[in-house]
């Protein structure tokens, strides 16, 4: 004879079984996330893969793959717009650009949003970053530059969806970019700001303001620069002065 708590078992273990049967079928469907898209390309499928070049982190490859944890999404999406566009020009990216629809670039937008800056994601302080402490904080009146701290904030967190921020980004990721707005490969920023700051900068100014910019965060104890720097410039290109 079976014990009444055997019996009471599996009366619940029938109900159980039978709420399950009627229960609604699983689509087998699950959310597109912006996690998932990062992981998996989304509609782009694997080749799409944020994690691919920007890390599990979205921290970059610390060269020349820029840090996207902790990106404005308003800023992020404009850029995959502007790849998708052709005003920025990467194979790649216009690629992922170009398979993802709005709706999956502001869900990926949004999670990279989320995630705080690595810690490892800037370049090392270094005192042969000579005069950019001066020029990124001050600019330089005489040549009409204004200082980067003027729109990317002094401690380079960046200010807004049009400013985006400078501190732990890869270096040489940043020395490239200035020399795309240079060579007008890279447009798109109110009033070309952007492309004038660029032209009157040596190639020298834009590999120290290149690291200076990418040592920011944290550098609480960022070495001053030396007390005399070589000072060479290059002539306004539309005034020849």
């Amino acid at each position: 004879m079976r014990k009444p708590s055997a019996i009471f078992a599996s009366l619940i273990l029938a109900t159980a079984l039978s709420a399950c049967s009627e229960a609604e079928p699983s689509t087998g469907r699950y959310e597109i996330t912006g996690e998932v898209i990062a992981l998996s390309g989304g509609d782009a499928g694997a080749r799409g893969a944020c994690v691919t070049c920007h890390g599990l982190n979205g921290q970059g490859n610390g060269n020349h793959v820029p840090r996207i944890a902790g990106l404005d999404p308003g800023y992020h999406l404009r850029q995959l717009e502007y790849f998708a566009e052709g005003q920025r020009r990467h194979p790649q990216m216009t690629w992922i650009a170009d398979h993802l629809d709005w709706p999956a670039r502001e869900k990926v937008a949004n999670y990279y949003a989320s995630l705080p800056v690595p810690d490892d994601a800037a370049s090392e302080p270094s005192t042969e970053n000579c005069g950019a402490a001066e020029l990124y904080q001050s600019g330089d009146p005489s040549r009409g530059l204004p200082s980067c701290a003027s729109c990317h904030g002094r401690d380079g967190a960046g200010i807004g969806q049009g400013n985006p921020p400078l501190a732990a980004q890869p270096a040489p990721y940043l020395e490239a970019q200035l020399k795309a707005w240079d060579a007008g490969e890279r447009y798109g920023d109110p009033n070309n700001t952007m492309t004038r700051i660029s032209q009157l900068l040596t190639e020298q100014e834009m590999a120290r303001l290149a690291g200076y910019s990418s040592a920011l965060p944290g550098a609480s104890g960022y070495p001053a620069p030396p007390a005399s720097c070589p000072r060479t410039r290059r002539l306004d290109p539309r005034s020849g002065a």
